[in-house]
């Protein structure tokens, strides 16, 4: 096989490895705008959270009052019931009536401080949840506008790497490319890697060495038995060796058979 099909596939695993690294990347972009978003979105649940509390003590905070005018009310109803009093018995029934009153009326008024505090802490986390809101908003749009910006990148680098990838392709196999593209996507961008000493350099697998010389030859892509990567062979001193030596076991035998058959043409000359 001519070199230039390796050269072809090892310059297409680079375009390849990118292209694949790219489309990650444009993949984990929205990520941060996700968390940005969801931190939004929990921000206005605990808004909408604490306005439900809010109304709740405002409701509260209105009942009291009308309880406390209520009380405030009696009491002084009471009071001005003091000069009508004629006997004892009238005076220690009429003094409870007002001590419990004023009872109720102090009890209420606890309640109503403790409501309004309740009221005021509310409205001013609120004002935090609204002020929080608004910058996380701001944070969601300008993020919105830097991942546009981002994609806008990303796309342009995707659109030449597939003017890259259409160049490279011509002449290659459609069943070889689609394995390649497989390969290239979960062998972490590698595809094709060099025969070195009889092992694969991408699984650092030992090859049979019949497998080896097919390899040597490159009259066929080869994929690695056991990593599934393209093969190419990469001369080596040893490798040259092993070459040399496979070459020189061939012309012996070569010169065998030829001895032989002389022999054998020799034998039959003495019989005639």
């Amino acid at each position: 096989m001519a070199r230039t099909v390796y050269d072809k596939l090892r310059a297409l695993q680079d375009v390849l490895s990118r292209k694949f690294e790219v489309e990650r990347e444009i993949q984990e972009i929205p990520k941060s705008l996700a968390t940005k978003t969801e931190l939004l979105n929990r921000l206005k649940k605990s808004l909408a959270e604490r306005t439900a509390a809010h109304e709740a003590v405002k409701g509260r905070l209105t009942e009291v009052e009308q309880r406390l005018t209520e009380a405030e009310g009696s009491r002084e109803q009471y009071e001005g019931q003091m000069d009508a009093i004629k006997t004892q018995r009238e005076y220690e029934a009429l003094d409870k009536e007002i001590r419990d009153a004023t009872e109720k009326e102090q009890g209420l008024r606890k309640e109503l401080l403790k409501e309004q505090q309740a009221d005021e802490e509310l409205k001013t986390a609120l004002e935090k949840d609204q002020l929080m809101i608004q910058k996380q908003e701001e944070d969601v749009e300008e993020e919105q506008s830097k991942i546009k910006l981002k994609i806008k990148d990303k796309n342009g680098e995707m659109k030449k790497l597939a003017g890259d990838e259409r160049r490279i392709t011509p002449g290659l196999d459609e069943d070889i490319l689609f394995k390649f593209e497989r390969i290239i996507r979960n062998k972490a961008g590698i595809g094709i890697v060099p025969l070195a000493k009889g092992v694969c350099t991408g699984c650092h697998m030992i090859l049979p060495p019949q497998f080896v010389n097919t390899v040597r030859l490159g009259t066929d892509v080869s994929f690695c038995p056991y990593c599934s990567r393209i093969l190419f062979y990469q001369a080596d001193d040893e490798g040259e060796s092993l070459e040399t030596a496979i070459l020189e076991e061939e012309v012996d035998e070569s010169v065998e058979e030829e001895e032989e058959d002389d022999d054998e043409a020799e034998d039959e000359e003495e019989e005639i």
